[in-house]
């Protein structure tokens, strides 16, 4: 089952200094249909005006992933640390017991990121922040792991749930495919894959920059780029 999600039908709000999409519930924009999709809660396509941001506020009992689509992110946060991610890197923050942290654009042009959150296999950990460059050419026809739950992908950043978000950059023409990790017995993968940049085709179904697919009960997944493209994948419990 592949179920598109243009990125003209999602939800949002527009703030001035913050154009946000919102692929599922969050905020203002409420749906019910759109509560989450497996143990992903989050996945927000958020354009920041430069010298602005999301000034100190709370998190806790989450795994927030960031990816950055264009410009550069600042992170700052109450256990000391302060980082600055570039476009094609990620950071993850595990906001376990609890955790303030800002975000802000402080650069000259506006800033494009995915915010994706994913819920926590347990709760209660200490909180946790990081961050990892991810150049696009070692990406370049191939997923390439950004962040995981699973042993053996010891270069991808920690997460703190059994799942696992990949990236690609791929050519016109280029195909790339991906087998879900197995589930156990009763239970089933939720998948969710939205173009960063370019046009694709998942399984047959064409997907536009930033649209969105839900994912789920596909054995295996067949990425075709119609145009050059760019894509990020997260596989989730």
């Amino acid at each position: 089952m592949i179920d598109k999600r243009p990125y003209n039908q999602l939800g949002g709000a527009n703030h001035g200094w913050l154009n946000a999409k919102h692929h599922f519930s969050f905020a203002s924009y409420y749906d019910p249909a759109k509560m989450g999709w497996g143990s992903l809660r989050v996945w927000n396509d958020d354009e920041i005006k430069s010298q602005t941001g999301f000034p100190p506020h709370p998190h806790n009992d989450m795994e927030i992933i960031t990816y950055v689509r264009e410009g550069a992110i600042t992170h700052q946060d109450s256990l000391g640390n302060k980082g600055r991610t570039e476009a094609g890197d990620v950071q993850v923050m595990s906001a376990g017991t609890g955790i303030r942290h800002s975000e802000y654009n402080l650069e000259s042009d506006t800033t494009k990121i995915f915010q994706i959150w994913v819920e926590p296999s347990v709760r209660g950990e200490p909180p946790a922040w990081g961050a990892k460059p991810f150049p696009k050419g070692d990406r370049a026809g191939k997923f390439v792991t950004l962040a995981s739950g699973f042993k053996g992908d010891e270069d991808a950043l920690l997460i703190r749930t059994p799942a696992r978000l990949l990236g690609a950059t791929l050519l016109k023409d280029q195909s790339e495919s991906y087998t879900p990790v197995a589930a156990p017995e009763g239970q089933t993968r939720h998948l969710y894959l939205v173009v960063a940049r370019g046009k694709v085709s998942v399984n047959g179904v064409e997907l536009d920059e930033r649209d969105g697919a839900a994912i789920k009960d596909e054995a295996s997944l067949d990425i075709r780029a119609l145009e050059d493209a760019e894509v990020v994948l997260l596989d989730a419990a």
